[in-house]
C-alpha cells in the first residue's frame, strides 16, 4: 500500500544513514499490514539512500466529516455505506468481509444491515434470536467474530415478509440506527459499516440526507450490465453529497479448483474503467469462489473461516485500502471540550 495516499505523520531522525521512524496512521494495522508498512517505509527511504534503523507505529481512527448538514453520531466516529446499482452482485458478501476484516486489523467495527425487504446479515454470521433491550427503549447490538450487527432480521420471524411503505421502511432503518447501543462496551466504534438495499430508492435517500455518512463504497461485477448500474449509484452519492471512496470489484475472477485455469466469467475491467472514467479508486478486485459462497450460507465468512486464504488476503487488503482512503478525508470540526479531551 502506498503510504502516499493516507494523511500519515511520520518523524525521523537521522543519524548519518541511518533512520529511526516514528509512523502515526489513520487507519488499522494488524501485523501482517504492519509488516507491509514496514517494507514500504524501507523503500522510502532506501530511495533516498537511508537505511531503516527503527520504526515506531501507532494508529488512531479520527471522526471524518461526514455530507452537509449532519453531524457525526456520537458513538459512531464513521458511517461507511456499502452500496450497488442492482442486486446479485455479492454486495451483502462484500459487506460482510469487510467488516471482519477490519476488526481483525484492530478497529472496533459494527454492521448494520439496512436491507429491510431482504435482510441476509442474520445469516451470514449466523446469528438467531432476539437481541436484548435492557432499557425497553435501546436495542443491544448482537455480536459475532469480532463486530456488532444489528438487522430487521433479528427482530422478525425469519420467513415474515416486509410488506412496508417506503416511510415505514425508512422509519426502520432510522430506529436501528438510533436506538442500537453500538459501541457500549468498547466506548464506541472506529467504523459502522451499512450494508444498503440494492439501487436507488428510499432508504438510500434517507441514508443520505439524514443519517452522517463519512463514505460509500459501491459493489460491482465486471460485466458491463452491472456497471451500468453502479454508475447510477455512484451518481446518486456525488447528487447528495457522500463522498465515494471507490469501487470494489466482485466476482473478478474465477480460479478452477481442480486445474486451476482462470477465467473471467463475467468479463474483465469493467470496474476499472469505471472507475478510471469517474475519477474514483478501485480499491480491489474480489474473487468468485465457492467457499466463499458457501461459508456466508453457513454463517462463517470466508475472512472469519480460512483467514489465511488468498479470498481472505483480497478483502483484507481492498479494506486497508477502503480504511486508508477514508483516512485521507477531511476530519470533522470537533467541539471545543471533545478537543480538550484529546479526540
Amino acid at each position: 500500500m502506498s503510504l502516499g495516499a493516507t494523511q500519515a505523520r511520520a518523524k525521523v531522525a537521522v543519524d548519518g544513514s541511518r533512520a529511526a521512524v516514528a509512523l502515526t496512521l489513520g487507519f488499522p494495522q494488524g501485523p501482517g499490514a504492519a509488516a507491509s508498512t514496514r517494507e514500504a517505509v524501507a523503500a522510502v527511504l532506501s530511495a533516498n539512500g537511508l537505511e531503516l534503523a527503527s520504526l515506531e507505529m501507532t494508529w488512531r481512527i479520527a471522526v471524518h466529516a461526514p455530507q452537509p448538514g449532519v453531524s457525526p453520531l456520537p458513538q459512531v466516529r464513521n458511517i461507511i455505506a456499502v452500496g450497488s446499482g442492482k442486486g446479485g452482485v455479492g454486495k451483502s458478501t462484500t459487506a460482510v468481509n469487510l467488516a471482519l476484516a477490519l476488526a481483525g486489523e484492530g478497529a472496533r467495527v459494527g454492521l448494520l444491515d439496512a436491507d429491510v425487504y431482504g435482510p441476509s446479515v442474520p445469516t451470514m454470521l449466523g446469528l438467531s434470536g432476539r437481541p436484548d433491550s435492557p432499557y425497553g427503549k435501546m436495542i443491544e447490538p448482537m455480536r459475532a467474530f469480532g463486530i456488532e450487527a444489528m438487522s430487521i432480521g433479528l427482530m422478525v420471524e425469519q420467513d415474515t415478509p416486509m410488506i412496508w411503505r417506503g416511510p415505514m421502511a425508512t422509519s426502520a432503518l432510522t430506529q436501528l440506527l438510533t436506538q442500537t447501543l453500538w459501541g457500549s462496551d468498547t466506548g464506541g466504534l472506529d467504523y459502522l459499516i451499512v450494508d444498503l438495499p440494492p439501487g436507488t430508492g428510499d432508504i438510500q435517500l434517507t441514508l443520505a440526507q439524514k443519517i452522517p455518512v463519512a463514505g460509500a463504497v459501491i459493489v460491482t461485477t465486471p460485466q458491463e450490465v452491472a456497471t451500468m448500474d453502479a454508475r447510477k449509484a455512484l451518481r446518486m452519492f456525488e447528487k447528495v453529497q457522500v463522498p465515494v471512496l471507490g469501487l470494489i470489484e466482485n466476482m473478478a475472477v474465477h480460479v478452477c479448483g481442480q486445474c486451476g485455469h482462470v477465467e473471467h466469467l463475467f468479463g474483465e475491467g469493467g470496474a476499472r474503467r469505471m472507475a478510471e472514467q469517474y475519477g474514483v479508486p478501485l480499491l480491489g478486485s474480489l474473487p468468485l469462489q465457492q467457499a466463499i459462497r458457501e461459508q456466508g450460507d453457513h454463517g462463517v465468512p470466508i475472512v472469519a473461516y480460512a483467514p489465511e486464504s488468498s479470498a481472505a488476503a483480497c478483502y483484507r487488503e481492498t479494506a486497508l485500502r477502503l480504511a486508508a482512503m477514508l483516512a485521507s478525508r477531511p476530519r470533522a470540526p470537533m467541539p471545543i471540550a471533545s478537543s480538550l479531551m484529546g479526540e
